[in-house]
């Protein structure tokens, strides 16, 4: 199956169609008050669909995060439609746009830098229901107390503040914002990889279980091809800002059609071996 063909993208399933997306920055010349253009990303087409995880993987300035930002409308891409609930998102009015930004959450690499110092768990986690202007405030405590129990947080650590928890348990936190205003896409901004390998696992089961319980879509951001493998369904591969291969993960993982794709499993593969002869 490849999500990059329009035959494809136009299922009307889709939770999120995106069709020729690009992205450019003006940025000014050294010395110079001239400004160019560059480009992050360019002609992107895809789609994720319910219940669902689609990974786009590559090097690092492919454009992956900025393709990220623009999905969830944190930045304004430069051309190209995002489809959300049968319209394109940068046609609605900025109220449309308010509230349509409860169904897509997005989730950072880094939750300290994310998560406000200075609001309590509670408090971090009610935000965007007080921003949407969701129920009374007892009402908002008690969805905070529940989403805490979700994703495996001691409800009587409301009161705690972020950096009173450690870098996996405020993972979870940032999870449980997320989930505040039940979206039905999160995109995960390599949301695993300041985490250790233990922690990665523990992450990756609560987030599967997640994904069940709410026929969640999920678009994972990730230049780690080892745990896309452990949580896609599906791959697409980002190169010098284009998608150049998008498959099944089982059909991608067994045989790469594009140069650059062979060469990201190659080195995860050569990698291997290396600790494996290590360890021997």
């Amino acid at each position: 199956m490849n999500l990059g063909t329009p035959s494809t993208l136009c299922r009307d399933q889709a939770v999120l169609r995106v069709c020729g997306l690009s992205k450019q920055y003006l940025q000014r010349r050294p010395f110079s008050r001239k400004k160019i253009a560059v480009t992050a990303f360019q002609d992107v087409s895809l789609a994720i669909f319910p219940g669902k995880t689609l990974a786009v993987v590559g090097e690092s300035g492919a454009g992956k995060s900025s393709l990220a930002r623009s999905i969830a409308l944190l930045e304004r891409p430069s051309a190209g439609e995002i489809e959300l609930g049968g319209k394109n998102s940068l046609a609605r009015s900025r109220k449309e746009l308010f509230a349509m930004r409860r169904q897509v959450q997005l989730i950072f690499q880094d939750p300290s830098s994310a998560l406000n110092p200075r609001l309590t768990a509670g408090e971090v986690i009610a935000e965007p229901l007080l921003i949407q202007g969701e129920g009374t405030g007892a009402q908002r405590r008690l969805r905070v107390l529940r989403l805490m129990e979700q994703v495996g947080l001691d409800p009587a650590w409301e009161r705690k503040r972020p950096l009173e928890f450690s870098g996996g348990q405020r993972q979870r936190l940032a999870i449980a914002r997320a989930l505040a205003l039940g979206p039905r896409l999160l995109i995960l901004d390599e949301a695993l990889s300041n985490l250790d390998a233990a922690n990665q696992a523990l992450i990756l089961k609560l987030l599967a279980q997640l994904q069940a319980a709410h026929a969640l879509s999920f678009l994972h951001i990730s230049h780690d091809l080892r745990l896309v493998s452990e949580f896609a369904d599906d791959v697409a591969v980002m190169y010098q800002g284009r998608i150049v291969e998008c498959q099944t993960a089982g059909k991608l993982f067994a045989s790469p059609e594009h140069f650059y794709t062979k060469e990201l499993l190659a080195s995860v593969r050569s990698v291997e071996s290396i600790l494996l002869e290590r360890s021997a």
